[in-house]
């Protein structure tokens, strides 16, 4: 718990000299279904580079994102993806929504996901962590070294893994916390988190709308660069859409005493009561 709080006052910023960058391609693939734009004007390019699994058509309406046309298709059991890419540091964004009702239960669908072989989420179950029908994007950063960005999935428990889309975007992105707000029965918190960061040198606050029940916070190993030198507080409190605060916690920080350098993508599930 220390840890997690710790993450939520700090952030961590890794970027790549621009000539090295410029040598390497963002990859962008909608699993299982065809070429796509996005709502940004990207284009995802049709479903490629898998190993074993099926394309299956989703029916159901996915909410939690500006693109749900990205989820109305997707593989189903594939063994991984592999894409010829040049050496260097990247950052990974997978698509996930529980879609299928029979996994549409805690434990219902359980897998481990690997990039370049090791395992960077292990027992994922989609359902527990955005529950149905729900957009869900798992990020981390790896580094390619053979020339090959190799996914993996496999099989834990209940019904095979699924994955939506695959993002490949070259440097380092900063790791982020993922606040995951709902109420005892699972439904998703409506709401506002609203922050403020005071030390003797400033006082800045602002709020951030939820959606489908999460916040994500940017996290900063380098306290300087927000301007921050000296002791500060961190203040988080949760409001729902009729302005009543179900949840509030409060952060004191020393810049001098933390170092964060090692710091990965984190998510924090919090249970709150409606009022």
């Amino acid at each position: 718990m220390r840890k997690i709080l710790r993450l939520m006052a700090f952030s961590i910023l890794g970027l790549l000299p621009a000539a090295a960058l410029a040598q390497q391609t963002t990859i962008r693939v909608n699993c299982g279904g065809p070429s796509y734009t996005d709502s940004k004007g990207q284009v995802w390019q049709a479903d490629s580079g898998f190993t074993g699994g099926y394309a299956t058509i989703n029916s159901v309406p996915v909410t939690g994102t500006p693109d749900p046309l990205l989820f109305a298709e997707y593989r189903r059991n594939p063994t991984g993806y592999s894409f010829p890419i040049a050496n260097g540091q990247y950052h990974v964004n997978l698509y996930f929504a529980e879609v299928t009702a029979k996994a549409e239960v805690v434990g219902g669908r359980i897998f481990n996901v690997s990039l370049q072989g090791a395992t960077v989420f292990a027992n994922e179950d989609i359902f527990a962590e955005a529950g149905a029908n729900a957009a869900l994007i798992k990020t981390a950063n790896v580094t390619v070294a053979n020339g090959t960005m190799a996914v993996g999935f496999a099989h834990v428990f209940g019904m095979n893994p699924n994955i939506s889309a695959i993002e490949i975007v070259p440097g380092f992105a900063p790791p982020t916390l993922t606040l995951n707000f709902k109420y005892p029965d699972g439904t998703p918190v409506s709401g506002n988190l609203n922050y403020a960061i005071t030390s003797a040198l400033l006082n800045f606050n602002g709020a951030a709308a939820l959606s489908n029940g999460q916040a994500q916070c940017v996290l900063f190993s380098n306290p300087s660069a927000l301007g921050i030198s000296a002791q500060f507080t961190v203040t988080l409190s949760l409001a729902d859409t009729a302005g009543n605060q179900l949840w509030q916690i409060n952060l004191g920080m020393n810049p001098a005493g933390v170092n964060l350098g090692a710091v990965q993508s984190s998510s924090l599930n919090v249970v709150v009561q409606k009022l």
